[in-house]
């Protein structure tokens, strides 16, 4: 299928199949708003309860002190519970 009559949540799905990315990353790369990306992503984990395929997501984790056991997934918290830090990679989504 040629990239021009693919949707944005199509090409979004292949690029998680390749490998895991941030909404922020996804963001960037098709050119939405982080929220519509994270609308995106909600969309396609449901699209695949139909398939062998599921939405795999790696929590975020603090940078400073490496915590990572966060109440919500697949939100970006501002900061660390355990160190106070703002420094908190997004969590990251893969198709596997």
């Amino acid at each position: 299928m040629r990239e021009a009559s693919r949707t944005t949540r199509q090409r979004i799905a292949e690029r998680l199949r390749d490998e895991p990315m941030a909404a922020g990353s996804i963001a960037n790369d098709f050119e939405i708003p982080t929220s519509t990306a994270l609308t995106h992503v909600e969309h396609i984990a449901r699209s695949l309860d139909a398939t062998d395929e599921e939405l795999l997501v790696a929590p975020p984790e603090c940078n400073e002190c490496g915590f990572a056991d966060f109440d919500d997934l697949t939100n970006r918290p501002s900061r660390c519970p355990e160190c106070k830090a703002e420094s908190v990679a997004e969590p990251a989504y893969t198709i596997g």
